[in-house]
Order: C-alpha cells, then sequence, then structure tokens
C-alpha cells in the first residue's frame, strides 16, 4: 500500500487515481498508523513553501521517521521541495531536512510561473528512470526549484538557459519538480518505478 500524504495541498486525490490508474494500491491518509504501515510514502502538493509546511503541520515528523527508516517516499513539486533543508518562498522557511539544499527562485531569464513541458535529462542510476532512457519531456509548473547542496544526492537536470534540478535521489528518498500524473506515459512509468521500489524492499 502506497500512502499519499493528505494535506490539503493541491489535488493530492489526482496522484492517488494515477497510482489507481496503473494499479498500484494506493489511499489518501495523513494518519501516523496508516504511514508507519505504508511501503511507500508520496507527498505531494501545489502551494507555497511555507503554507505547504504549515498545512503538513504534525504529520511532517511520521514522515521523517518513516524516511529515516529506509522506506521510500517521493516528494512531487512542492512535495519535492519540502524535502530540502529551507526556502526563501516569501521569507525563510525550514522544510524536513532530508535532503541539504536550499529552494529559491528560478532565474529570472525564465518566465515564471513556468509552465509547460521540458526534456529532463535522466542519468543513469536513478530508480526512477528506469527504462525511460537518456531524456524524456515532463510537465512543470512552479517559480523555484531547488538547489542541492547534499554530496549523497543524485540529480536529473532540465535546461531553463541554465540547467537546473529536476529530480533528485538519495537512497530512498526521491524527489521530481514536476508532475508525473500530467506527464502522459512517461509520467505514470515515474510512478510504477516508485511502486517498484516499494516493492523490492518489502521483498
Amino acid at each position: 500500500m502506497i500512502v499519499v500524504i493528505d494535506y490539503s495541498v493541491g489535488n493530492v486525490e489526482s496522484v492517488c487515481k494515477a497510482f489507481r490508474h496503473i494499479g498500484c494500491e494506493a489511499e489518501l491518509s495523513r494518519d501516523p498508523a496508516r504511514i508507519a504501515k505504508a511501503s511507500g510514502l508520496v507527498l505531494p502538493g501545489v502551494a507555497a513553501f511555507g503554507y505547504a509546511m504549515e498545512a503538513l503541520g504534525d504529520a511532517a515528523e511520521p514522515v521523517k521517521e518513516a524516511a529515516e527508516s529506509g522506506k521510500p517516499i517521493l516528494g512531487i513539486c512542492v512535495g519535492h521541495q519540502l524535502l530540502f533543508d529551507e526556502s526563501t518562498e516569501y521569507g525563510p522557511h525550514k522544510g524536513l531536512g532530508l535532503i541539504h539544499g536550499c529552494v529559491v527562485p528560478v532565474p529570472p531569464v525564465q518566465t515564471v510561473p513556468h509552465m509547460g513541458w521540458n526534456l529532463v535529462e535522466l542519468p543513469e542510476g536513478m530508480g526512477l528512470f528506469a527504462g525511460l532512457g537518456p531524456a524524456k519531456h515532463f510537465y512543470f509548473a512552479h517559480s523555484y526549484h531547488a538547489e542541492v547542496s547534499d554530496p549523497q544526492a543524485t540529480t536529473a537536470r532540465v535546461d531553463y538557459g541554465s540547467l537546473l534540478t529536476a529530480s533528485v535521489q538519495k537512497g530512498n528518498i526521491f524527489g521530481v519538480q514536476f508532475h508525473p500524473e500530467k506527464s502522459s506515459r512517461q509520467g505514470l512509468q515515474v510512478l510504477k518505478n516508485f511502486h517498484a521500489l516499494c516493492v523490492e524492499r518489502e521483498a
């Protein structure tokens, strides 16, 4: 069972529907007991960083404990940003601190909010992108991005005139700035790959 964290930031139900569409059992919950029993966690979100952290509230600690125990966790869009130490969006805000780095504005050479399809370079060895080849287009909608400073993290990049982080992996912790649930077949493959990583850990 994959648990999508329910914290009312964006259309979290659409992520559940995407997992169900590919045949994966998923439920929407913030119950610590359900989080503890899940094979993997998904932290979605469409909102400002500070608001999202406030909305996550007391669910933050069970999510951190699960991630630190080795349970796979996937952050999507703002959920991806929450994985980092902090953000400068509307003032300084602390994140979950699971990956070292800071969330900062997309450079002004790019129109913001940036919305649309972009080609992501996919390095070998990132489990989320197994079977997708060296690059694929994904759908983005954001004004901020993560500057990753964690030496243990691997990143996939997108070119907005400068290379920015599109995805990050640190052990069992995964993040994507784009929306896999809105990214056609390649987005669904990302969700399938995450589910496969959850199943593999439980085997």
